[in-house]
């Protein structure tokens, strides 16, 4: 995900999600954002649009990968850095 998760987050009433769920899920999937249903400014729960669901569990399947996070902490130990041109050129960007 690159993008901060506080600017993926949108609101919506309850009466907007009653009225229309199909509609709040295609504008939400079209930003790239997920919706928090609120009633009377409380916090009801999240409607999250599939591709950005299926991120985050790939993100949380990552995470809970022995291997993925002894990586990433043999990273961190290293001293070696590498230039922004020569990460773009690893990754073909």
């Amino acid at each position: 995900m690159t993008q901060q998760l506080i600017r993926m987050e949108s609101f919506a009433s309850v009466q907007e999600a009653q009225a229309g769920i199909t509609k709040l899920f295609a504008r939400a999937k079209d930003k790239g954002k997920f919706v928090r249903v609120m009633r009377n400014q409380e916090p009801l729960g999240v409607l999250i649009p599939n591709n950005i669901w299926e991120s985050l569990i790939e993100d949380m399947e990552a995470l809970s990968s022995p291997s993925y996070l002894k990586a990433i902490a043999s990273s961190r130990k290293s001293k070696r850095s590498y230039s922004s041109d020569v990460v773009k050129e690893m990754l073909g960007i």
